[in-house]
């Protein structure tokens, strides 16, 4: 087959533009020989639980799973009774960008809070957990959050440990999605256990697409008494793969050394220089009129520009708008993001912003 794309072609609209990082590329190469039992009784699947069990301690498992809402939908599933609602934030991905699967697909209400940052907090929380024992209310019994979150923001493990707390003291259960949670661990410099399950996180989310990744998550059970029929639940949401030793081995080549780790030190170092750059520029006037929403934590630059700007940005570089009625746009760094990506497009945004 020929190369149908420009490789050239560089962009900041998603960690998910980027291709597979060179190292899983050569995991799944090397899984694809000979034969392995399907739906996951593989070697690669049985090894997996054991990169989890290092990551995140003894009685852990793992469900590996062909994407994000996939990981979501179904583990909040297992999490609740068909009468159960789920706390969010607003900006939650399970309320903003997965099409109502989680009250189509899941079968549970979302109960979402506004937030200025992504983040909830225990006051927020009780805004919608109330009601217990209403028939007429569906029943809060689970509050999600998310790990890096949408807007770019980080939760330290205090304020998990808080929420974990709060909702263990109202019966609720704790959930996070971690789509980025390695951007998390490299931000905060802690292990992944750190701020999950020793701070009382029940079930997660585990992310592996944005982070090099071709395709695959998991739904990593922490707490095993706070979920259950995962290995059901799994197959009717059409989330378990007859091939399923292809995304262990991906994850397997994330976890099992320091590649995870590598690579989102890495795109958190680029949307560090992205915003380093733009702020040196707005300082020296080489910039103007570009200010910024949202503090940049991990690897997502969150900005407000100039009328008009944006457009013509979009022409050299592809991203997406956040809030298109303030101007607010996102800007999001990858794996395989170059400092020269950064510097040209800082240069584009300083002769757009100064013509």
């Amino acid at each position: 087959m020929s190369i149908l794309h420009d490789t050239a072609v560089r962009g900041f609209a998603s960690d998910n533009y980027s291709g597979i990082h060179p190292e899983v590329l050569q995991a799944i190469a090397q899984a694809n020989e000979g034969h392995q039992i399907a739906y996951g009784e593989d070697v690669y699947t049985e090894h997996l639980q054991q990169v989890f069990t290092k990551h995140f301690g003894e009685g852990v498992t793992a469900f590996p799973v062909f994407n994000g809402t996939g990981a979501n939908v179904t583990g909040l599933q297992s999490m609740l009774p068909r009468w159960g609602a789920v706390i969010s934030a607003t900006t939650a991905h399970i309320n903003v960008d997965e099409g109502g699967a989680p009250e189509r697909i899941g079968g549970f209400k979302l109960l979402a809070v506004p937030t200025d940052d992504g983040k909830l907090t225990p006051e927020l929380v009780d805004r919608e957990a109330w009601g217990w024992g209403d028939e007429h209310r569906a029943q809060p019994l689970v509050v999600s959050i998310t790990q890096s979150t949408e807007v770019g923001t980080l939760y330290t493990a205090e304020e998990i440990k808080a929420l974990a707390d709060h909702a263990h003291e109202h019966g609720m259960k704790l959930h996070v999605d971690g789509a980025r949670i390695s951007n998390a661990a490299a931000a905060l410099n802690l292990p992944l256990r750190a701020f999950t399950r020793d701070a009382g996180v029940d079930v997660l989310s585990f992310g592996g697409t944005k982070n090099g990744a071709m395709l695959g998550e998991a739904i990593v059970v922490l707490n095993p008494s706070a979920a259950d029929g995962l290995i059901y639940s799994r197959k009717f949401n059409m989330q378990l793969s007859s091939k399923m030793r292809f995304i262990s081995a991906q994850l397997i080549a994330l976890l099992d050394g320091d590649l995870w780790l590598r690579n989102a030190q890495h795109s958190n170092a680029m949307a560090q220089r992205l915003r380093g750059a733009v702020e040196a520029g707005l300082r020296e006037g080489s910039i103007r009129g570009v200010s910024f929403s949202q503090p940049t934590q991990s690897n997502g630059v969150f900005a407000i520009l100039p009328d008009g700007v944006a457009d013509q940005l979009r022409s050299k570089f592809r991203f997406y708008d956040w809030d298109a009625s303030r101007n607010e746009v996102r800007w999001m760094c990858s794996f395989d993001t170059q400092e020269s990506d950064v510097d040209a497009f800082v240069a584009e945004l300083s002769r757009l912003t100064t013509a």
